[in-house]
């Protein structure tokens, strides 16, 4: 347990908060992607307490493949959540042809080069397209899964996991939101202290980062990690994010506003 961070509490507020949220805009249901990874778990058990389980549905989204999709299956039944799986590897797969740098493009077109980072970045913009679909079609909220510690340091995928109806992690670090996930008997204790991966480029998210998300909890609690270079680290990842954390800047046309 963390000091000076009471668990119980701060679970009973965001449950609070989304029963709030649902009589202030007049939803019921929600949509969650379900990724067996602590951050979704979370967020659909918080859910489940908050408008009932029978009022959830979750989304499995595998690109393909997923080793650790039983984890997701299991996290919908552990809380008796609606289900759903939606692969979404052709879809991905049809994309990327489009822009095979073999591929000749027509006269006067140019050409793509190839990146890894985009074609990574290309599954949770697919899963957050499906989850837009189910939602709309559902009259649901589309509930946010991300942390602080990956918004700080801008592990999210722009127009993927950062689109959202709202955000119930957004103000709790990774180690916050294991701690959270610990009190709630209903979610298995495997799924919550599971080393977070991205389940996209087959590294955890710490080796994809360079910084462990402990170092991230002190950096944004204590104001340190107790490292000068790793709180550089973290602060240049900081600045280079700044764009995912707000609203895309408008050009100012040179006139105001028009009634």
């Amino acid at each position: 347990m963390m000091e000076g961070f009471d668990a119980v509490q701060v679970r009973d507020r965001l449950v609070e908060g989304v029963k709030a949220l649902s009589l202030q805009q007049g939803f019921t249901r929600v949509v969650i992607g379900i990724s067996g990874g602590k951050d979704s778990t979370v967020t659909a058990a918080i859910c489940a307490r908050a408008l009932g389980s029978e009022n959830v549905y979750g989304i499995m989204m595998p690109d393909g493949q997923q080793a650790d999709i039983e984890d997701s299956r299991q996290v919908c039944r552990a809380l008796d959540i609606n289900s759903r799986t939606v692969n979404i590897g052709e879809i991905h797969r049809a994309l990327r042809a489009q822009f095979e740098p073999e591929k000749e493009p027509e006269a006067g077109e140019f050409a793509v080069p190839h990146s890894t980072e985009s074609d990574i970045n290309v599954g949770p913009r697919l899963r957050m397209t499906a989850l837009r679909y189910a939602a709309q079609a559902l009259g649901a909220r589309l509930a946010g899964t991300g942390n602080l510690s990956e918004a700080t340091v801008g592990y999210c995928t722009k127009d993927g996991d950062t689109s959202c109806d709202f955000a119930l992690l957004l103000g709790l670090t990774s180690l916050e939101v294991v701690e959270v996930g610990l009190t709630m008997p209903e979610i298995p204790r495997s799924l919550v202290v599971k080393t977070p991966t991205d389940g996209l480029s087959g590294k955890s998210d710490e080796e994809r980062l360079g910084v462990t998300y402990r170092a991230i909890h002190d950096y944004i609690r204590k104001g340190t990690s107790g490292d000068a270079a790793t709180d550089e680290k973290i602060a240049a990842k900081e600045r280079a994010a700044a764009h995912k954390r707000r609203m895309p800047p408008v050009i100012d046309p040179g006139f105001g506003a028009q009634a």
